[in-house]
């Protein structure tokens, strides 16, 4: 038997308002299977069935229980029953797939303003209704909500329960599992409406509770939702959760696809795994939703200065404790280890840098103050910046800085005293560093499409109110924004609603006034006014040109756009031709005219000569003049293999069968060797290879190893890697091994 201890490669998006309550423990083992372990597991079909076919289908196998048939999300069905019998149903004919179910969770007045739902407060619909949501109902799959609230109170629009296979979408309540008030802030921030307002004040939310006690959820029950969800024929659907795997085709993301096709426009967050490229995770890869990433409303962001060290450091404020970080003058530093209470001595009137880890963010900032100190700097464990939120409000400051920034600080402190002052900055439009970029594995698509304010966002929890921030704050900002252009136009469908959405966002640069890469903002941040009162409609929302070969000298793709004039009058359309580049030439049409409610589809082509340009990834956006409105375009080409990660997603447990053991892992692009390679954990000797393939195709690869060969009992340092065009990637997992 073998235990996978310590799956570090392996992150599901953070729950961004637990991330400060959840102590840092190791992973736990994962639990021995057996061939007699239950599972539940999602079949695809080739083709749609009928309960009955699909009874007579499993029959023979009576270790099997139907559990769901889904008609409108896939052609499928969901069961229960041991690993072997989930074995022997994956060997029949007439079977795509047999996948068991994955975890998902959740990924999480002035955002409004920035988005501009303010200026649109004023308008009127077609039957003389002011802007507000009125009449569309907003589909809310996630931890369900407290429609008790006194602000959602007028917005509930009933729900289904997933998870308790009820018709009541309560919020988890701490009495009854792993309290969760995510549901709620989402549902708060499209449609509250009393004390403060979400965007869609007056929009029905039909809730799903998907997502159960911790936030966590299982594909079975998120697809269930999905296809409840396409049964109660809301008009748009929110989706703030996901996992870390960057593919186009897994199952959440096939079924968001299919409501959109059903009429649904559907979004869903990107993920809080960036600031890294290729970060975007299921269900956010759905080409045919709107996947939103996070920016940030005006903020006043602190700044450390430290004159010893002559340098700026950028502190992440957290959520929950004071907000002014504006210290008057200047404090002495001092480094206070993990910020236990044995840790702060000495540290009266000072600012202590303590690393993250072991107990919570309100644990360390509650120490601090109890041992007088004035402000927390708490840094990460890992590479990389960090969010968080505290579980209940402190007197003092407290912000994040990277482990570099923590480290570097740490290491000047041993060599003398420091002092530290802040200086105040006012930013907005930026990119969270947390939002998940992409683009999307395998097809080359830009995501996220949008973004929207996801950082410092006050909404509705059970029994109050909290800011929190994640790309599942920035998602329902977007969600109530179709539910107005939905009201404002209710004939347009997902793609006219996209559309507006991207053609007329606000592109944003980061702090040197570099734009963003169209793979890690998409279009830009949404404008709600600008969406609703577009004059021209201009489809696809975004080009992908394909992957282009070095051998294909003077390679020529092309892209269609149809541009659809929703005015009242004629219209002339003109490209501008994007900027000349060495290697790329563009083809573009001339001017032209469309009368009022009629649309014409135009080619657009790009050659490129890969000896002369040679960048992996290559982007932009094409403008448009339409009248006195220009449009923007986002478009994407690659050229070779670009550098995704070639691995991800590895998983490993007992077999179906005795003295086996199976594995799961995701392969974006294939590759051309794959293997998993034992090693010692303290010598790092090479033991062997648990399995090594070559030629592998794309998606999730799954693999079956025997006992006998297995090294002996003990435990040993598995790295999971993969080869494709010269790049090689690998992920690790310490694996327990037992012959016994």
């Amino acid at each position: 038997m073998i235990k996978v201890l310590t799956l570090t490669f392996f992150i599901v998006f953070n729950v961004i308002f637990t991330s400060a309550n959840a102590k840092s423990l190791e992973h736990p083992p994962i639990p021995e299977e057996s061939p007699h372990t239950e599972k539940v597991a999602i079949v695809t079909l080739p083709e749609p069935m009928s309960k009955k076919e699909i009874e007579k289908l499993i029959g023979n196998i009576p270790e099997l229980t139907l559990r769901y048939v889904f008609e409108h999300a896939l052609n499928g069905f969901s069961v229960k029953g041991t690993v072997a019998s989930l074995e022997k149903l994956s060997k029949l004919t007439n079977i795509n797939l047999v996948e068991p179910v994955k975890t998902y969770s959740i990924e999480s007045e002035e955002s409004n303003k920035i988005i501009g739902v303010d200026e649109v407060r004023g308008f009127f619909d077609k039957k003389n209704n002011r802007l507000t949501g009125r009449g569309v109902t907003v589909g809310v799959i996630d931890t369900g909500f407290d429609y008790t609230h006194p602000d959602l109170r007028k917005s509930y629009g009933g729900g289904h329960d997933l998870v308790d296979g009820d018709d009541d979408p309560m919020e988890t309540e701490g009495a009854h599992g792993q309290g969760t008030l995510h549901g709620t802030h989402v549902a708060g921030i499209i449609a509250a409406n009393g004390r403060i307002k979400g965007v869609a004040p007056e929009a029905k939310i039909k809730a799903y509770r998907a997502l159960g006690p911790g936030g966590t959820g299982t594909t079975e029950q998120v697809l269930a939702a999905i296809e409840q969800a396409i049964k109660d024929k809301v008009d748009v659907l929110n989706l703030s959760l996901g996992n870390s795997i960057n593919g186009p085709d897994l199952p959440i993301s096939l079924a968001l696809n299919k409501a959109v096709e059903k009429g649904i426009t559907s979004v869903t967050s990107s993920g809080n795994s960036g600031p890294n490229l290729w970060t975007v995770g299921s269900p956010g890869t759905a080409g045919k939703a709107i996947s939103v990433g996070a920016s940030t409303p005006s903020l006043l962001i602190p700044y450390l200065l430290i004159e010893e060290m002559g340098e700026r450091f950028r502190l992440e404020p957290i959520q929950g404790s004071v907000a002014s970080w504006k210290l008057d003058r200047s404090y002495p530093i001092t480094f206070a280890g993990l910020g236990k209470k044995e840790d702060l001595k000495n540290v009266d009137g000072k600012v202590v840098l303590v690393e993250r880890g072991e107990i919570t963010f309100t644990e360390k900032a509650k120490n601090a103050i109890e041992a007088g100190a004035v402000a927390v700097i708490i840094y990460n464990n890992i590479n990389g910046g960090f969010i968080g939120n505290l579980e209940e409000g402190v007197e003092i400051p407290v912000a994040t800085v990277t482990k570099k920034v923590g480290k570097q600080i740490q290491k000047a402190l041993k060599a003398k005293e420091m002092m530290i002052r802040t200086i105040i900055k006012e930013e907005k439009d930026r990119l969270a560093d947390f939002s998940s970029r992409g683009p999307v594995t395998s097809t080359w698509e830009i995501k996220p499409d949008v973004v929207a304010p996801g950082v410092a966002i006050n909404s509705t929890i059970p029994g109050g109110y909290l800011a929190l921030q994640g790309t599942s704050m920035a998602s329902p900002h977007v969600a109530g924004a179709c539910a107005l252009i939905k009201q404002e136009h209710p004939d347009w469908g997902p793609e006219e609603i996209k559309a507006a959405l991207m053609n007329t966002a606000k592109p944003i640069q980061n702090e040197k006034g570099t734009p963003y890469k169209t793979y890690e903002q998409g279009a830009g941040r949404i404008q709600i006014k600008e969406a609703i009162k577009t004059q021209t409609l201009a489809m696809p929302a975004s080009l992908q040109f394909g992957k282009f070969k070095l051998k294909d000298v003077q390679h020529t793709h092309k892209q269609y756009i149809t541009l659809r004039n929703v005015s009242s009058i004629t219209q002339k359309y003109s490209f501008s031709v994007p900027k000349q580049e060495a290697g790329i030439k563009w083809e573009i049409p001339l001017s032209f005219h469309v009368g009022p409610g009629e649309e014409k589809r135009v080619e657009v082509k790009m050659t490129v000569d890969p000896t002369l340009f040679k960048k992996k990834l290559h982007d932009g956006h094409l403008y448009i003049d339409a009248g006195g409105q220009r449009l923007s375009i986002p478009y994407l080409y690659v050229l070779e293999e670009p550098n995704y990660p070639r691995v991800m997603g590895f998983d490993i447990g007992a077999g179906d069968k005795k003295n086996t053991y199976r594995y799961e892992v995701y392969l974006p692009g294939g590759a051309e060797e794959f293997g998993i390679a034992l090693f010692d954990p303290d010598s790092y000797q090479f033991v062997g290879f648990l399995d090594w393939k070559r030629k592998v195709g794309k998606g999730m690869l799954k693999g079956t190893v025997h006992n006998k060969q297995l090294p002996e009992t003990g435990l040993y340092l598995a790295k999971v890697f993969a080869k494709k065009a010269g790049k090689e990637d690998m992920v690790e997992a310490s694996i327990y091994i037992s012959k016994e």
